[in-house]
C-alpha cells in the first residue's frame, strides 16, 4: 500500500515542485544583478611561504606578528595582534604593541611561547628574528607563515613578494600592489640618479666604532650596491654581514670614496655613551679629507631602519638615495 501511495500521489507532488521552481525563477527574475552574482568569501586562502605552500585563514582575527619586516605593514593596514615582542618595537607602532591586552612575547633571544599560547592565534607571522622557533610556532598553531626575504635571493622582488603574501593573507592585494610600486619607483629613481661612476662605501656604525658593510651582504646598506649597481670603494666580501667588519678609518679614507651610506644601529636606542653616526663619520679627523665628507655626500638611514628593515624602510632609503644622487649632479 504504502508504494502504491507514493505512485498516485507523485503528480501532485510534481505540480507542487513546478509552481514553487516558477516562483523562486520570478523572484529571481525580479532580483538586483548584484544579489545574483554575489558569492562567499573565501574563509582560507593557500599561499606559498618560505616553507612552502600552506593554507591559512583570510583576514584572521586574533593574528601574533613577530617578524619586525612585516609591522610596518600590518600597523598600515590596521591589523590587531593579540600578541608581539615588544621590546623589538620600542614605539614606533604603537597600535600594534599598545595595551596590556596585546601579550608580550619579549625579545627573540628568549621568546616567551607561553604568551604566544595565550594568546590563542588563528595565524602567526613568524620569522626573521624568530624563525629559530618556527617548529615550536607551528606547533602552537600551524598557521604559521615566513614571509621575510630569503638569503641569496633578489631582495626588491623579495621584499615585494612579502607584501603579496601578506596582502593576500589580510585581503589587501591592492594595497601590497601599491607599496611594491612605490619600491619600484624608488629604485627606479636611484638608478637614475646615479651617474654610474663614482665610488660607494658603506659603513655601520654601533658602540662608537665604524665598520664595513660589504657591498651585497652588508645589513641594509650592503643591499643597494647590486640593486643601484653601484661602484664599490672597497670590494670584499663580508665576515659578519648582520654587524659589519672592523675597519679602520684609515682604510676609508685610502678608498677616497665619492659617497658614504650609513647605517647607524644605535639610532633608536638611547643608550647612555651613544656616538651618533654623524659625529663619527664627519667628525673623523682621518677622514675630513674625504670626497665623500668634503661635499657632503654622506647618505645617513632612517633612524628607525634597523628595527624595521619592511619594504617602507627600503623604500624610504632608496627615495633618499635618489634625492641626494640627484642634488649632486
Amino acid at each position: 500500500m504504502t508504494h502504491s501511495f507514493a505512485r498516485t500521489r507523485r503528480p501532485a507532488l510534481v505540480s507542487i515542485a513546478l509552481v514553487a521552481a516558477l516562483g523562486l525563477a520570478g523572484c529571481a527574475s525580479n532580483a538586483s544583478p548584484a544579489a545574483e552574482q554575489t558569492t562567499p568569501a573565501p574563509t582560507t586562502v593557500t599561499v606559498t611561504d618560505n616553507h612552502g605552500e600552506i593554507e591559512v585563514p583570510v583576514a584572521p582575527e586574533r593574528v601574533v606578528a613577530l617578524d619586525n619586516t612585516t609591522f610596518q605593514t600590518l600597523s598600515d593596514w590596521d591589523i590587531d595582534l593579540v600578541a608581539a615582542p615588544k621590546p623589538l618595537m620600542y614605539d614606533l607602532w604603537p597600535n600594534l604593541s599598545g595595551g596590556e591586552d596585546v601579550l608580550d612575547v619579549g625579545l627573540h633571544r628568549e621568546p616567551d611561547l607561553e604568551a604566544v599560547i595565550a594568546a590563542q592565534p588563528d595565524l602567526i607571522v613568524g620569522g626573521y628574528r624568530f624563525r629559530d622557533i618556527y617548529d615550536d610556532l607551528t606547533a602552537i598553531q600551524p598557521a604559521t607563515i615566513e614571509t621575510s626575504p630569503r638569503d641569496g635571493e633578489e631582495q626588491i622582488a623579495e621584499l615585494k613578494r612579502q607584501v603579496e603574501i601578506l596582502g593576500q593573507v589580510f585581503d589587501r592585494e591592492e594595497d601590497a600592489a601599491a607599496l611594491a610600486d612605490a619600491l619600484d619607483q624608488a629604485v627606479a629613481d636611484a638608478k637614475g640618479a646615479y651617474n654610474g661612476t663614482d665610488t660607494v662605501v658603506g659603513l655601520i656604525t654601533s658602540g662608537g666604532k665604524i665598520a664595513f658593510a660589504a657591498p651585497g651582504e652588508g645589513r641594509g646598506v650592503g643591499a643597494v650596491f647590486p640593486t643601484l649597481g653601484l661602484v664599490p670603494g672597497i670590494d670584499r666580501g663580508a665576515e659578519n654581514a648582520s654587524h659589519g667588519d672592523d675597519i679602520s678609518v684609515e682604510a676609508i679614507a685610502a678608498a677616497n670614496p665619492e659617497w658614504l651610506i650609513v647605517l647607524d644601529r644605535d639610532a633608536m636606542f638611547g643608550e647612555d655613551g651613544y656616538v651618533a653616526a654623524k659625529e663619527l663619520v664627519e667628525g673623523s679627523e682621518a677622514l675630513k679629507n674625504v670626497p665623500a665628507v668634503q661635499k657632503g655626500q654622506v647618505v645617513y638611514l632612517d633612524p628607525s631602519f634597523y628595527l624595521d628593515e619592511g619594504i617602507q624602510a627600503y623604500t624610504q632609503l632608496y627615495s633618499d638615495i635618489a634625492t641626494a644622487f640627484a642634488a649632486a649632479e
